[in-house]
């Protein structure tokens, strides 16, 4: 019995994702009495491996010769070998793009019961049962798992990373790619914006849409992000009338994000974008519309003209970063 959980680098790092992924399966090993054991695929330095052992990790198994380009069936290789060589119960992953092409897969293999998008840690008093939302983030649904093996994917930024005071030991896994030819090639591209964060991984977003009222004012939104070190993104409509580019675009058919702050210039608040964007911690919207529908979701509500709010929350952010230099 064990946890194995499947965790991903970008450019040399551990993604944020990954750490709360590693940090919730360590700390589901620990109320089953068994250990966690990371298995990380791309490239990462010794002291990046290492911080798998800071968020609970026992073991970790590298597999650094993995293609650029995401391959979900050789991840799902990967994942079934470290099951094999570990002995798992219990897969963890995160709910991204790997989480949602490589579980079912894995669950189907190992004929385990699956969770995609849990938002607690499981409640093991009378067997094992998770909590996730449902339509839309509207209700929570409590699901049990019944069968010896489960497979979990995590919610992004809803069951905090915890650091503990443990040492991991690292071991390469790279014997489990050598020969494994795949007939797919998919492309899944990280792109970099506001000084190179990723929007899925960004903890700060700042996000608008036509009420910018044209691409040449969004210097505007682009002053502010940049101010708080923060990520862009935008609606449908500004992203299908080519102002932004369609991978910034947030909602139930675009990026579906969990920040810890989302501030929305300039968007009425659809039902589809709140989809998107209703798992953030904080909500800040900056409409000239009073009436603006999202202005119910909103933890804080600027009621403005964004043209002339937001240069002044710029100024503003500038003035107390100067402050407490």
């Amino acid at each position: 019995m064990a946890v194995l959980i499947f965790a991903e680098s970008n450019n040399g790092k551990l993604k944020k994702a990954s750490l709360e992924s590693i940090s919730y399966g360590s700390r589901i090993a620990k109320m089953l009495g068994t250990e966690a054991t990371a298995l990380v695929c791309g490239d990462a330095s010794p002291e990046e491996l290492a911080k798998a052992g800071t968020f609970g990790a026992k073991k970790v198994l590298h597999a650094s010769k993995v293609p650029t380009n995401f391959d979900p069936q050789l991840a799902a290789t990967l994942v079934q070998k470290a099951v094999d060589k570990t002995g798992a119960d219990t897969v963890i992953f995160s709910h991204d793009y790997a989480g949602r092409s490589v579980a079912p897969r894995i669950s189907a293999l190992l004929q385990a019961g699956l969770i995609s998008g849990a938002v607690s840690l499981p409640d093991t008093s009378a067997g094992f049962s998770v909590k996730k939302n449902v339509f839309s983030g509207k209700a929570i649904a409590e699901i049990s798992i019944n069968t010896s093996k489960r497979v979990i994917s995590l919610l992004p930024n809803s069951v905090p990373a915890e650091q503990v005071n443990e040492t991991a030991s690292v071991e390469a896994f790279n014997d489990a790619t050598d020969g494994f030819v795949s007939g797919l090639n998919i492309t899944k591209k990280a792109v970099d914006n506001s000084g190179g964060i990723l929007l899925t991984e960004a903890e700060l977003v700042v996000s608008a849409g036509r009420g910018m009222k044209g691409p040449e004012n969004w210097n505007v939104v682009e002053d502010l992000a940049n101010m708080l070190g923060a990520a862009t993104a935008c609606s449908r409509p500004v992203s299908d009338i080519g102002w932004r580019p369609h991978h910034e675009h947030v909602g139930q058919t675009g990026i579906a994000i969990r920040p810890n702050l989302y501030i929305a210039i300039g968007i009425s608040g659809a039902i589809q974008h709140l989809a998107g964007v209703n798992g953030s911690k904080v909500i800040v919207v900056i409409n000239k519309d009073s009436e603006a529908p999202f202005f119910k979701a909103a933890d804080y509500g600027v009621v403005g003209d964004a043209m002339e709010v937001v240069p002044k929350l710029t100024e503003a952010f500038r003035k107390f970063k100067l402050q407490n230099a």
